[in-house]
């Protein structure tokens, strides 16, 4: 059966992390994602333990299911195969600052012309206009300047670096995804491309949707510990008696009536009769295990869950049940267990072709089907731009 996305060819001129991890789940839905890559330029995502062969375990994921061309985009010649290459891709996605792509000669109003239903993205961290948009950032960055920070972590202790780039890439590549699918779909109706603007700084303001909309209706400012989900009610972390965590969500009435009863305090259903609630609960939770815990909330429902290890969250019946752990060819005929796809269709499946592959692997054979002779190919390379 075929995958959603197999028709669709992409040119990914991304690195770091928020266009690659976009460009993924695309190649994951089956798009044909053709990576253009730097042959010298440094790639924190090679370059990041642990290693899985001559490059980083972070790389094999990342770029897993695309194949990948070496071109040095400053010589003249690179620009032309890029422009030949244009003409047979649906979309071209870029992470370079503002104007880089122009410069390069390769920007959007240069391509349309060769291919007028060609889809550009650009993923950037403040947008393709305003103040800052020649800025350098990155994920904190961008959480910051949103407001976002602002209101998390703890009130004694300010804002923490979160455990995942929450901007790179949610902001960035899932931001990028939606907007191509629906870029795509314009298309489909109208038969034109377009350009995308994916600013990070603006994804990350749009999360924060709802401690703008609270200023915005009363001019009360969100803080740390001071809303309803970042700490300021007993929806929270508690520690348990072993050093370990559990996460308490049990905001309708119906769940924090199944918690009271559990703990065996209904006296903290009124709400007049407890001084500090979340005191309480810190209390009980500290008085038994993790593991006590979780067996004792297993037979309710109640949205009490543990704080789970990797290993721990990885050897959980979950993951496997949702397919969330699989196993991606290797080139040397084995395979590597990685990260599945998060979405789930009934008429297909994810596509897992092969793990990321060095710079360059497909330079030939993109070349050959671009028609380009043999004689020509070892030209562009006497010529360096291959790198």
């Amino acid at each position: 059966m075929p995958a959603p996305l197999e028709d669709l060819k992409i040119l990914d001129f991304t690195t770091l992390l928020p266009g690659p991890f976009g460009t993924m789940l695309l190649a994951d839905l089956g798009a044909e994602i053709l990576r253009v890559e730097a042959p010298n330029r440094p790639d924190l995502l090679k370059l990041m333990p642990p290693f899985d062969g001559e490059l980083s375990g972070a790389h094999r994921l990342l770029n897993r299911s695309k194949s990948s061309i070496a071109l040095d985009m400053k010589k003249p010649e690179a620009v032309e195969i890029v422009k030949h290459l244009v003409q047979q891709y649906d979309v071209v996605v870029e992470q370079f600052r503002p104007g880089v792509m122009e410069r390069l000669g390769i920007g959007y109003e240069a391509l349309r012309e060769l291919n007028p239903r060609l889809i550009f993205c650009s993923i950037t961290g403040y947008g393709q206009d305003g103040p800052l948009r020649d800025r350098a950032g990155h994920d904190n960055n961008y959480l910051s300047l949103s407001g976002v920070m602002s209101y998390c972590g703890r009130r004694g202790s300010g804002p923490v670096p979160q455990g995942i780039q929450i901007a790179d890439q949610v902001c960035g590549g899932y931001n990028a995804v939606v907007g191509i699918l629906a870029a795509v779909h314009y298309r489909n109706l109208t038969g034109k491309g377009q350009s995308i603007d994916i600013s990070m700084t603006d994804g990350a303001m749009a999360l924060g949707l709802l401690a703008i909309m609270k200023y915005l209706l009363t001019g009360e400012i969100a803080e740390r510990e001071g809303e309803i989900l970042n700490g300021g009610t007993y929806y929270d972390y508690y520690r348990t008696a072993d050093g370990g965590y559990i996460s308490v969500g049990s905001l309708e009435p119906q769940f924090f009536q199944a918690l009271c009863q559990t703990l065996g305090r209904e006296d903290l259903l009124d709400p007049g009769a407890v001084s500090n609630l979340k005191a309480e609960l810190e209390a009980e939770f500290a008085s038994k295990t993790r593991a006590e815990w979780m067996e004792i909330f297993s037979r309710c429902d109640a949205c009490v869950e543990p704080v789970l290890n990797v290993k721990e969250m990885l050897e959980h019946p979950l993951p496997e049940a949702r397919g969330m752990l699989v196993e991606v060819p290797a080139p040397d005929g084995t395979t590597r267990k990685q990260v599945g796809s998060p979405f789930k269709f009934s008429a297909s499946k994810p596509v897992y072709r092969h793990v990321g592959v060095q710079t360059g692997r497909d330079t030939q054979r993109v070349l050959e089907e671009l028609g380009y002779s043999e004689q020509e190919i070892e030209s562009l390379k006497a010529a360096g731009v291959f790198g």
